[in-house]
């Protein structure tokens, strides 16, 4: 990291997400000075003690890799699964880093993905990581959301929702075939992941991951889609599962341009064809790599009135 920057004013982003959580410092004129990554994490990790557990070491990971690279007076912390009660998340931030209980605001990561991306009221962002959701912030600053419900309930064309769509293929195939599997790459792409083709790899895999870990099975579906028609209807129907979220807030809101973010939306070039060939002609769809916990440092060094 270098020397640690004691002569800015700096502020810290981060962005939590299932997969990785990532930081980043940045001065008051908005260069990002330093910047790295840790274990992933999710606010809805908070509601169980051995989440609390993995949530305040995560934490304490980022303080001291931050430390070593710059003491912020304030921080800006999106984070996947972040309904508002942030009190114990605050404590720590403050704690760990030394910074003012005043100085840190929480937020859902998508809010942060979004001003990222757009200024308020200008587009629609379809932000595609473990999970998947559309988001409108309007003029006013209001945020307006399509899905993000959870990976338990939907999130359909995310990460998880991939590598479920995979499983649930590969597993129906095998109950009306034994040993179909040999013939579908996606399936040894699959298994290669998990351990083993034994059922009791793909249980443990599924049911005792977190869902971060679980999303990144979908690295194997992509790179078999050159070889398994089943790998590639399934990166089809996660771009048309994007579109559909897209086109929820056009109908609620009016067109507007669109963003395809998030590292599920980069797995194949398949998901954007898909996404695009779902959303009607004349429609503004570009897709973009995201960087919101650049945008949250920035907010959080940018001069308070």
């Amino acid at each position: 990291m270098g020397k640690p920057d004691t002569d800015r004013t700096l502020g810290l982003g981060i962005d939590a997400g299932g997969t990785e959580t990532r930081w980043a410092l940045s001065d008051p004129a908005g260069e990002i000075v330093s910047e790295g990554t840790v274990a992933g994490l999710s606010a809805l990790m908070m509601a169980k003690p051995a989440g609390r557990e993995q949530v305040h070491a995560t934490f304490s990971q980022l303080a001291q890799d931050v430390l070593d690279a710059g003491k912020p007076l304030r921080i800006c912390a999106g984070l996947t699964g972040f309904g508002g009660e942030g009190n114990v998340l605050m404590d720590w931030l403050s704690t760990l880093l030394g910074v003012r209980l005043d100085a840190i605001t929480l937020c859902n990561d998508i809010e942060v993905a979004y001003l990222d991306a757009f200024e308020p009221g200008q587009g629609y962002l379809v932000y595609a990581g473990t999970g998947s959701i559309a988001a409108f912030i309007d003029e006013q600053g209001e945020f307006h959301r399509a899905g993000g419900r959870g990976v338990m309930l939907d999130d359909a064309g995310g990460g998880f929702w991939i590598a479920r769509e995979a499983m649930r293929r590969i597993w129906r195939g095998e109950d009306e075939q034994p040993g179909s599997w040999e013939d579908s790459p996606m399936a040894h792409a699959v298994f290669d992941h998990v351990g083993g083709s034994d059922w009791s790899f793909s249980r443990n895999f599924m049911y005792a991951q977190e869902r971060g870990a679980i999303g990144q099975l979908a690295l194997a579906v992509a790179m078999s889609a050159g070889a398994d028609p089943a790998a590639r209807h399934i990166l089809l129907q996660a771009g048309r599962e994007l579109a559909r979220l897209a086109l929820a807030l056009v109908t609620r809101f009016g067109e507007r341009p669109i963003i395809l973010s998030g590292r599920a939306a980069e797995l194949h070039p398949l998901i954007f064809e898909a996404m695009r060939a779902d959303l009607p002609p004349g429609f503004h769809l570009q897709k973009r790599s995201a960087r919101p916990h650049h945008a949250a440092a920035r907010m959080a060094a940018r001069p308070r009135n």
